[in-house]
């Protein structure tokens, strides 16, 4: 067996491309054969509120990938000396759900809607109820909904309605189709036929014909494909899009665009029954692949599928790092102040390991990291808070500590449901994201959190880029393989990573924390209705 280095396998056209859209970051990664990153690019962006609703432009999405591609050719030239000129396989992933819809000329009819928004509650009830099925808030088929109960004058319009992952793919590849793992952030889907419920579709074609609309459901749906189905090849409109400069040639697979969820599960060897992970960056989500279906829908407890279509149970949080950041960026600012110079990699290690330091139930300090609305806990909009009494026990390991706590507090909330009222038994959890950054710590409070161990892989740290491409190359190398059985046996080979177990004191802290946190949640809120 011939064994070729990075330098021959991008030369050769062999190297698999994986981009993700994440909320903050745009991220590209470049893998050879034996599946391992060998170039990176990225590129920062942010969501804009634009007339009360989050969003990002169509000019950000395609200005995005761009710089995001030009930085990995970059990364490319700079360490081999070389030009991408052609690829094994691409793959394209975003965050999951949210709202874009198009008319006949492809034209988006309205900015795009981001899963992050909050306003289609009312949609949502009414959809869970019709459904008898929890229908979340950022799911695609509550924004469609609300956008009919509002009377929305776009509407009638719509040809197409897809994600973000799918909206890259499609006109790259001029394919209008999905994985079934992003499918299932749109409208439910069944794991026996693994495309969209039939009995939810028809119920909701009724509504569309009572109000007179000019289509049904499954005529504006993406096609639902498979992992490692054929989901079209870069075209030659598609390779200038990407690659500005004009040396990508077209013609590679394209494999079916995924959600950030299913290549998380992915990137985390987390596809398999009785298998969970757990990503934790500016939202965070735990994905636990079940053996059967729950007993009932929990308002809590989202129902989507692996890449692969199996079940899987979803507590999904808006928001988790964002103000911790915020935090950091205070202390980054006071050492600023005294003139001394910022190692942000330091700064985070520092003020995370001291949180190890603190009492396990943080002292009584609470932290809510409420950026935006939090749907677990009922809040419709986010008021980031930190709360404590006269009496707690106010210094800094608490206080990062109660931070850390805060940031996967939600994510507990939800979790009790599966674990302790559902009974739901996992071999293995798997954490990824900038919450695991700092090694050991995040896993040490997540393990208190959930009461189970929790492993984190090296591999962890590269995220949905490289979940998307090890999609990619799914998609041309499976040899017959199951997508679970390809993960194990090829990409990540027996490795399960370093694994931390809860103590009995870190889960009893943990515990009283979260009773506390339940208990204060009014405070929240009333920061949320006087402000």
């Amino acid at each position: 067996m011939i064994i070729m280095t990075a330098k021959q396998v991008i030369e050769s056209g062999k190297a698999i491309l994986g981009i993700e859209f994440g909320s903050t970051r745009i991220k590209a990664v470049l893998i050879d054969e034996n599946n391992k990153p060998i170039a990176q690019g990225s590129h920062e962006w942010e969501n804009q509120l634009v007339d009360g609703l989050w969003t990002y432009s169509i000019e950000a999405i395609w200005y995005g990938l761009q710089d995001c591609y030009a930085e990995l050719r970059k990364d490319v030239l700079k360490q081999y000396d070389c030009e991408i000129e052609s690829l094994g396989a691409i793959g394209f992933s975003a965050m999951m759900h949210g709202y874009m819809a198009f008319n006949e000329k492809q034209d988006i009819l309205v900015p795009f809607r981001t899963w992050r928004n909050t306003n289609t509650g009312q949609a949502a009830a009414e959809l869970s109820e019709l459904f008898n099925y929890n229908i979340p808030l950022r799911w695609s088929i509550s924004h469609l909904y609300q956008c009919i109960l509002n009377g929305d004058e776009h509407v009638k319009d719509i040809k197409f309605l897809t994600t973000l992952a799918g909206y890259v793919h499609w006109q790259v590849t001029g394919r209008f189709v999905l994985g079934v793992g992003d499918a299932s952030g749109m409208i439910p889907v069944d794991p026996a036929t693994k495309t969209y419920d039939a009995t939810m579709v028809e119920k909701f074609d009724k509504i569309l014909a009572s109000k007179g609309l000019p289509f049904r459901l499954l005529d504006i749906l993406p096609k639902s494909l498979n992992a490692g189905e054929v989901a079209g090849e870069l075209t030659a409109e598609g390779a200038k899009k990407l690659d500005v400069s004009g040396h990508l040639k077209p013609g590679c697979p394209v494999c079916p665009p995924e959600g950030d969820a299913g290549t998380g599960m992915v990137a985390t060897n987390a596809v398999k029954q009785r298998t969970g992970n757990v990503s934790a960056g500016t939202s965070s989500f735990s994905m636990i692949v079940l053996e059967k279906p729950l007993s009932k829908p929990y308002e809590m407890i989202d129902m989507v599928t692996t890449p692969d279509g199996s079940l899987v149970a979803m507590v999904h949080c808006n928001n988790c790092t964002s103000d911790i950041n915020a935090w950091v960026g205070l202390f980054k600012e006071y050492q600023q102040l005294l003139g001394v110079p910022v190692d942000m990699n330091e700064l985070y290690g520092k003020l995370f390991n001291k949180a190890l330091e603190g009492d396990t139930d943080c002292g009584g300090l609470m932290a809510y990291n409420y950026v935006s609305g939090e749907p677990v806990t009922g809040l419709a909009d986010g008021r980031p808070l930190f709360v404590r009494s006269a009496n707690d026990k106010f210094n800094l390991a608490n206080f990062m500590r109660a931070n850390l706590y805060g940031a996967i507090g939600v994510l507990k909330i939800g979790n009790d449901i599966l674990f302790k009222d559902e009974m739901i038994r996992v071999d293995r959890i798997t954490g990824h994201g900038g919450y695991f950054k700092t090694a050991g710590v995040g896993q040490r409070m997540l393990a208190a959190a959930l009461n189970s161990p929790i492993s984190v892989m090296e591999t962890a740290g590269e995220g949905g880029a490289w979940g998307i491409a090890l999609l990619a190359g799914y998609l041309i190398n499976k040899n017959g393989k199951s997508l679970a059985d390809y993960l194990e046996d090829v990409v990540f080979a027996g490795n399960t990573g370093t694994s931390i177990a809860p103590t009995a004191e870190d889960v009893a802290g943990f515990e009283k924390y979260i009773e506390n946190y339940k208990r204060c949640l009014p405070i929240e809120q009333a920061a949320v209705d006087n402000k």
